[in-house]
C-alpha cells in the first residue's frame, strides 16, 4: 500500500497549489491552440519562456494583470477574467502562515526539553535583544503596520520565557559567523546583541556555536532550521522559507536533519573559542 503524501507547504495544504496547477494547464491549451511557443506568447505578456513554462507547470504563480492580458491576447473569452477572484483569494492563502502548523509549533518550543538550532544569516529570535527585534520587522517588506510590529516584537520577547522555565530545556545554536558580523539596527543595536550572545552563552543549559566563514566545506546549504524534542514525544524538525513553514515529524527525515546538525557542531568553533570570538568582534566595533 503507497503511502498518501502529505502537504509540504500550506499553499499545497489549503488547495492554492491546485488551483495554479489547473490554470496552467488551461494556459498551455489556449497557447498552443493560438499557435504560439513559450518564447513568442511570453514576448507579448513581458515574460521570458522559462516564467511561461513555470506557470504552465503549475510552480509559478501567475499575477492577476498577467492573466488578464493572457486572456486577450490567447482569446479566451474571459476564462481567465472570471477566475481572478479566486487566484487572488489563493494567493493570499498560499502567503499566509498555516495557523494550525504554527500553532503546533509554538506550543512545542514553550514545553521541549530540548531545542537546537541551525541559523545561517539571523539570529534566533529566542535570541534577539528587543531593539534588533524591532529593527528586524522594521524593514520587512511590505512594510508592516506599527501596531504589527509591537506585537511581533511583543510575541517574540514573550518566547524567550522559555529560558526561564523549570526545569531548564537543553539548548543548543549553531550560527554562521555572518550572524555576527551583519549591523541590523546600527552599531549600537548590534552592539548590544553581541553582548546578549554572550550573556545566553554563559547560561549552563545552552551552547553557542560558531561556524567559521572560511570554511572550505559545508554539510548543510539548504538553509536553517530547528530542531525539538517535545516533552514525551519524538523529536521533531521546523523549517520556514518565504513565510512557509514546515513542521516535519516524519522520522526518516528528522533523523537526516539530526544528523547534518551533529556534523554541524563537530565543524563549528567549541562555546568557549564561540565566546572569545563574540568578545573580539565586540572590541572592533
Amino acid at each position: 500500500m503507497t503511502e498518501e503524501r502529505r502537504p509540504e507547504t500550506p499553499a499545497e495544504a489549503n488547495g492554492a497549489a491546485a488551483v495554479f496547477v489547473v490554470l496552467g494547464k488551461q494556459l498551455k491549451l489556449l497557447r498552443e491552440k493560438a499557435g504560439l511557443n513559450q518564447r513568442e506568447f511570453g514576448s507579448l505578456v513581458g515574460y521570458g519562456p522559462d516564467q511561461i513554462s513555470a506557470m504552465e507547470r503549475g510552480v509559478r504563480t501567475p499575477r492577476p494583470e498577467f492573466l488578464a492580458r493572457a486572456d486577450q491576447i490567447l482569446n479566451a473569452e474571459g476564462l481567465f477574467s472570471e477566475v481572478l477572484p479566486q487566484v487572488e483569494e489563493a494567493m493570499t492563502k498560499a502567503r499566509t502562515r498555516h495557523p494550525d502548523w504554527y500553532r503546533s509549533y509554538a506550543v512545542m518550543e514553550a514545553e521541549a526539553v530540548e531545542l537546537h538550532h541551525y541559523c545561517n544569516h539571523a539570529v534566533h529570535g529566542l535570541l534577539q535583544t528587543e531593539a534588533h527585534a524591532r529593527a528586524v520587522f522594521a524593514k520587512r517588506r511590505p512594510f508592516l503596520s506599527e501596531e504589527t510590529i509591537e506585537k511581533r516584537v511583543a510575541d517574540r520577547l514573550s518566547r524567550q520565557q522559555v529560558f526561564e522555565r523549570q526545569p531548564a530545556p537543553v539548548a543548543s545554536y549553531v550560527l554562521e559567523e555572518v550572524v555576527l558580523d551583519r549591523p541590523i539596527g546600527g552599531p549600537q543595536v548590534h552592539a548590544d546583541q553581541l553582548r546578549r550572545l554572550l550573556a545566553v552563552s554563559h547560561m549552563r543549559n545552552v551552547e553557542i556555536q560558531v561556524m567559521p566563514t572560511s570554511l572550505e566545506e559545508h554539510p548543510n546549504m539548504d538553509g536553517a532550521f530547528n530542531l525539538l524534542v517535545p516533552k514525551g514525544h519524538p523529536q521533531v524538525a521546523y523549517t520556514e522559507v518565504q513565510g512557509f513553514p514546515r513542521l516535519i515529524t516524519d522520522a526518516e527525515e528528522v533523523r537526516k536533519i539530526a544528523d547534518r546538525y551533529g556534523i554541524m557542531r563537530a565543524m563549528a568553533l567549541p562555546p568557549s573559542a564561540t565566546k572569545a570570538l563574540i568578545k573580539k568582534k565586540l572590541e572592533t566595533l
